[in-house]
């Protein structure tokens, strides 16, 4: 499958998020996942593969450090598209060591401490979630973040030895919200009060208007460095 990477993001490149939906939903059915961390984007690919596959597995990591309202939309996302998103949590023991020896805020004190927490919250039970998949589809897009600008529609990730696809790649923030308010597409309601990306309670603050759309992500770090370890692993 790593072979065809590039032929894929050639015949893709000038495609709709549905086609390229469409395509990978078909070819891979059953061996293919939607990680889904309930963001606007998500919300709109959850939206899109909904009308295509309503059987199609999406998943998300409950990291034990999320918003209330993050829980409410898992629920009412459920209720609308009648479909049931698996949620992945963390290994108990591995949360339990890190804050015996870190501390519960660990992430607050270095970027290895941050990165550590994301790591046993988010990337062990990815790898969980994404046995047995060929496929994993993402939410990615280009104008989210310094470290997003480089990435395809079609990808391989080598972690995981799987396909990575990147439907909306090149939508614009506008382009997301118009498709969520002409499908009524549910959304967090963190967004109306200043959270353009929204992650886990402590990690995540409101922002100024202006200011980068992550910059309420783990706002004490630098932007370059502003990743969980569940994209761009292979960079």
């Amino acid at each position: 499958m790593k072979e065809k990477i590039d032929e894929l993001n050639k015949s893709f490149s000038d495609s709709q998020p549905e086609e390229i939906l469409g395509y990978f939903l078909n070819k891979h059915k059953n061996k293919i996942a939607f990680g889904s961390s309930l963001g606007a984007e998500d919300q709109v690919l959850t939206d899109m593969i909904a009308k295509i596959d309503k059987s199609a597995k999406i998943f998300t990591l409950d990291t034990g450090r999320l918003f209330p309202e993050t829980y409410n939309l898992i629920e009412k996302t459920n209720k609308k598209y009648g479909i049931n998103i698996d949620v992945y949590f963390p290994d108990k023991e591995m949360v339990e060591k890190m804050v015996k020896e870190k501390g519960i805020n660990l992430f607050y004190e270095s970027i290895e401490n941050r990165k550590l927490c994301c790591h046993v919250r988010k990337v062990v039970p990815l790898h969980r979630a994404l046995e047995g998949i060929e496929v994993w589809i993402t939410g990615i897009r280009k104008d989210q973040t310094i470290t997003r600008f480089f990435n395809s529609h079609v990808e391989w990730d080598d972690s995981s030895k799987i396909i990575k696809v990147n439907p909306l790649l090149n939508w614009t923030e506008k382009q997301v919200w118009e498709y969520i308010r002409k499908y009524e597409v549910p959304y967090n309601e963190l967004h109306d009060k200043g959270f353009p990306s929204i992650g886990c309670q402590p990690c995540t603050r409101a922002v100024q208007p202006g200011e980068d759309i992550r910059g309420g992500r783990w706002w004490w770090e630098q932007p370059e460095h502003k990743e969980c370890g569940l994209h761009n692993r292979n960079k």
